[in-house]
């Protein structure tokens, strides 16, 4: 009888869900939850940092894409419409010298066979250029800790295994429904004339002005907006058209700036020795905004994402990466996309990426196409 009183409650509690959503509460959380806590109402986890959110157990792997369930993958499938196609990676040798003094990238070809038969041969990094920032990217500085509580013992040396590798994301699937914040058309309509070679600062008011211009409410679906649990957020700020009206010798002294090994910014007050590009304001409203969406990833077109360099206490990439388990893409070229949104009237579609299946992978090209 117990037994029976237990499988009818078990029941009344899966219709009730149906109904009326499902609330994540319970570390692990339910991917298919319809409500999750806010910033501000993270549960704390034991031995992690503060406003760590690794909710998704112990040996997970890939973070907030847990969201992309089959359940929103095939809802997202209906953003298809007019089957145009987008690229969203760069050609592989663009930047030709990338920022903070990266490799550039290397293609060769060789001859196998007598001039009918033929192999190629690349050497890059993968922050090069068009890439997602994997979770072995960036740690939360103060702690030194990685995603999940991963450590560079993880990543290097003789103990090194495959916690939070690249390839955890290739192997679960990379798809879902993406929103595109056009900011650089809404600020050029508004007369707002900044360069993505400085450390331009776009405050959260700045893409509530944007969405609302695009016919979008940038907040979450639980507070009345329209971004859905799972959306993968994109940012155009224009580093792709500024960089190709530059000259050559321009492009290099720019990816250069701060070229002497401080990769986290130099502290310089000098624009010529320090790297800047712009990107998200580092700001309390910014972050409730990123982690309160619930997006499964979020990515722009410039560099670093986030304004560079930070004059606050933190990073940005420190919440995306290592606390929040949210992929984070940089140099994704949305010049296209940006194109059929304004012909479609629609700032949403079908988006899907194909990181490297490279176990122990740091990061990885995008390898990303937007479907209409």
């Amino acid at each position: 009888m117990a037994d029976s009183f237990s499988q009818a409650g078990r029941r009344l509690h899966q219709l009730k869900d149906s109904l009326v959503g499902k609330t994540a509460t319970t570390i692990p959380f339910d991917p298919d939850s319809t409500s999750f806590p806010t910033r501000k109402n993270l549960p704390k986890i034991v031995g992690a940092p503060d406003e760590a959110a690794w909710v998704w157990g112990k040996d997970d792997n890939i973070g907030r894409l847990n969201l992309l369930t089959p359940t929103r993958v095939k809802a997202a499938a209906a953003e298809v419409r007019t089957g145009e196609m987008a690229r969203l990676d760069l050609p592989l040798d663009v930047p030709l010298q990338p920022a903070f003094n990266r490799q550039r990238f290397e293609h060769r070809i060789i001859d196998i066979h007598d001039s009918v038969a033929f192999d190629d041969i690349y050497h890059l990094n993968t922050q090069s250029g068009t890439q997602w920032d994997g979770f072995r990217h960036f740690a939360h500085l103060p702690t030194k800790t990685f995603y999940n509580n991963t450590h560079a013992a993880d990543i290097v040396g003789s103990e090194a295994n495959h916690k939070c590798s690249i390839h955890h994301w290739s192997t679960h699937g990379f798809s879902g429904r993406a929103v595109l914040l056009d900011y650089r058309s809404y600020a050029d309509t508004q007369g707002i004339k900044y360069d993505t070679a400085t450390a331009h600062a776009i405050s959260y008011d700045d893409l509530v002005a944007c969405g609302k211009h695009q016919g979008l409410d940038i907040r979450p679906a639980a507070q009345g907006g329209d971004i859905k649990i799972g959306d993968i957020l994109l940012i155009r700020f224009g580093w792709t058209v500024d960089y190709y009206r530059r000259t050559p010798e321009e492009r290099e002294r720019l990816a250069l700036r701060g070229s002497d090994g401080a990769t986290l910014g130099s502290g310089h007050d000098d624009p010529a020795s320090t790297a800047q590009w712009a990107g998200l304001k580092q700001e309390e409203a910014i972050k409730d905004w990123l982690h309160d969406c619930y997006f499964a990833a979020v990515g722009g077109d410039a560099p670093t994402f986030e304004r560079w360099p930070t004059p606050e206490s933190y990073y940005l990439h420190e919440y995306i990466l290592a606390l929040w388990g949210m992929p984070l893409g940089e140099m994704l070229d949305l010049e296209k996309a940006s194109e059929l949104a304004k012909k479609n009237r629609r700032w949403t579609f079908f988006f899907s990426s194909s990181p490297a299946n490279c176990p122990g992978g740091v990061g990885s090209h995008a390898n990303a196409t937007a479907i209409f």
